[in-house]
């Protein structure tokens, strides 16, 4: 059986899970696939696939079921949220700004002290919901691999499909019936070894996040049973604002 060592270690991620996860459990039926790839301990960038505001609610289940504390990005306009911050602050979440990214140095600089207390690392590589129109992994960017590169950590993929059942991306209510069906399947390290050694430099972040979408994209056509396009969708070339709410 899987040790859980931060999972059974009291910590403000306890009063946060007994509030969080008892009403999500009775809209939702969560399947998780191949836990067992996720680092038992040790610092690791978890990277998944991103297609609704209410993902990191199902990545945060995810991991926190097979006994890692997940600690994502999170916008710092949330932080002043008295309440919301508070939690956000308790729980180890780390903010960033908007305007940044997940590439920001602040924000590579918060993501240092969870790696350096070998904690799980949650970034996003989309940087925000897919754009694709059929919700299959659109451009990447540089956050997860420069976290990973930097500290010499592992990026494990990760994909979910059924979480669009629940609340459809950029989605105003929960369809709470019937009960989602989500799935979330984790994959093996991401192969970053022929850039070891390398300066971290432009050229070596866009082909090692190349190869962490490529992961990713992998394990989500096995859990919708189909091919992805050949061509991942780029916002940029279709006109689309990078962030925010779009048409």
């Amino acid at each position: 059986m899987r040790r859980k060592p931060e999972k059974t270690r009291p910590s403000a991620f306890w009063p946060v899970i007994a509030l969080v996860l008892p009403p999500f459990r009775l809209v939702t039926r969560l399947r998780i696939l191949d836990g067992e790839k996720v680092p038992e301990t040790g610092a690791f960038v978890l990277a998944p696939n991103h297609y609704s505001e209410i993902d990191p609610i199902v990545m945060g289940w995810a991991a926190w079921h097979i006994g890692r504390a997940p600690h994502f990005f999170t916008k710092s306009s949330l932080f002043k949220i008295p309440l919301v911050g508070a939690v956000l602050r308790s729980t180890g979440q780390l903010p960033v700004e908007r305007a940044g990214g997940t590439g920001s140095r602040a924000s590579l600089e918060a993501a240092a002290k969870v790696v350096a207390a070998g904690g799980c690392v949650v970034v996003y590589p989309e940087g925000s919901l897919t754009r694709d129109p059929d919700l299959w992994p659109m451009r990447g960017k540089s956050g997860a691999v420069r976290v990973a590169l930097e500290h010499g950590i592992p990026v494990i993929p990760a994909a979910h499909w059924g979480t669009q059942n629940l609340l459809a991306r950029y989605g105003k209510k929960l369809r709470v019936f019937p009960r989602a069906k989500i799935t979330v399947r984790f994959g093996d390290p991401v192969d970053l070894s022929r850039f070891q050694g390398r300066p971290i430099d432009a050229s070596v972040l866009a082909e090692a996040t190349e190869a962490v979408m490529d992961d990713i994209t992998v394990l989500l056509e096995g859990l919708r049973g189909e091919k992805a396009p050949a061509v991942r969708w780029d916002p940029r070339k279709s006109g689309q604002t990078e962030t925010g709410r779009f048409d």
